[in-house]
């Protein structure tokens, strides 16, 4: 088993797994390098720590006992033959200027350790205070330096994800507006006697409504597949039955749009470790997209293969395409055209959902020519025995 793949706090060596390190990243750090740097630094730290404390214990008893013995032979409560006490004059005299020297290297080491150490203290007090745009400046010896890397990198994705809730907070308060102002329009023309209360005027409220309920959902869906949330309940299943499955509840509205439908499926294929519904959601999300983007008289295919033991899926269309600056940009969320009235989710959550999966989803589009959208997902382990 792959090492980034341990979940479980009780598999192996990973059972430690700190539980805020990303669910996207191995503990211990990967690969063997990373796992062999991390074992010797703490090991070098630890030595470096023990000789510090040796040196400092050594250098203090002996200070103590040349002191203590010099003040006693000097006030005459130790009796020592002079031969002896001018001896051990002499070699407090030579000591001395060694164990300065020594006291003034301790000094210095600690210093080099203390005062980096005072910095990011200072620094975590300010992140802790919200202030995540702080950074503490790398210097002192290499495990510090080390540990104040960690501390920036710590920083620098608290200020991303804070940067991320704003901006969501953002769009969300846009998508929300535009079918708030409609309903709210609305209602008080009818309720003025403006606006009759005919069926046109209530399927434009009800139209609205719905748009922001699936705002909701799509909403719901998308943090718990962010926040590692969703419940995927997991079953061997067919790819190609669920994509024929999507298209089939697509083939009206295809057929009223002037669109062809089609799908490719390679024969025999393995069958997929996957949560049915939810790539049904993704495949339906797809679907969806790459129909609105399709003109009458264009097609829209679906493709299930195998590539490199995995199983592939890409949904092509003959639509308008995407231009080059906005195309990678199409799987964040609310990113949308001027002219949809979706609400800008579906293909952020179409990429969350396939990542869920452990799978890796692309796009390639030609303006003008159309666009393909492609994932991949595992093989179930039946499929490999």
């Amino acid at each position: 088993m792959n090492p980034s793949q341990c979940r479980h706090p009780r598999w192996g060596p990973w059972r430690n797994r700190p539980p805020w390190w990303p669910e996207d990243e191995p503990w211990p750090p990967a690969g063997a390098p990373g796992t062999q740097a991390w074992q010797r630094m703490r090991r070098h730290f630890l030595r470096r720590a023990l000789l510090f404390l040796a040196t400092v214990v050594i250098l203090t008893v002996g200070l103590s006992a040349l002191l203590l013995w010099g003040a006693a032979s000097l006030l005459g409560v130790l009796r020592v033959p002079a031969g002896s006490a001018a001896l051990g004059l002499t070699a407090l005299a030579v000591m001395l200027p060694f164990v300065l020297v020594g006291t003034a290297l301790v000094a210095r080491t600690f210093r080099r350790m203390a005062a980096p150490v005072e910095d990011l203290m200072a620094a975590l007090g300010r992140v802790a205070d919200g202030d995540y745009s702080t950074r503490a400046r790398e210097r002192g010896p290499q495990e510090v330096r080390t540990l104040t890397r960690a501390f920036n990198t710590m920083a620098e994705r608290l200020q991303r994800h804070e940067e991320q809730r704003r901006s969501l907070l953002m769009d969300i308060s846009h998508e929300l507006r535009t079918p708030l102002a409609v309903l709210q329009g609305n209602l008080e023309g009818m309720l003025d006697g403006v606006y009759p209360h005919d069926e046109a005027h209530l399927s434009l409220i009800l139209e609205e409504t719905q748009i922001l309920a699936r705002l909701i959902d799509d909403l719901r869906t998308f943090s718990l597949a962010e926040s590692l949330g969703l419940n995927l309940v997991k079953t061997p299943a067919d790819l190609a039955e669920l994509a024929r499955e999507a298209i089939a509840s697509f083939r009206a509205q295809a057929q009223e749009a002037g669109v062809t439908l089609l799908l490719d499926a390679e024969p025999g294929l393995p069958l997929v470790e996957v949560d049915p519904e939810r790539i049904r959601q993704v495949l339906n999300n797809l679907l969806s997209n790459a129909l609105h983007y399709t003109p009458a008289g264009g097609t829209v295919r679906v493709r299930c293969a195998l590539d490199s033991g995995r199983v592939v899926v890409s949904v092509e269309d003959t639509g308008t395409g995407i231009p080059a600056e906005e195309l990678p940009h199409i799987f964040d969320r609310f990113s949308k055209s001027k002219d949809s009235r979706g609400t800008g989710l579906g293909l952020a959550i179409a990429k969350s959902l396939v990542e869920a999966h452990e799978g890796e989803v692309s796009a390639q589009s030609v303006p003008g020519e159309g666009t393909a959208i492609r994932f991949t997902l595992p093989l179930s382990p039946i499929a490999h025995n």
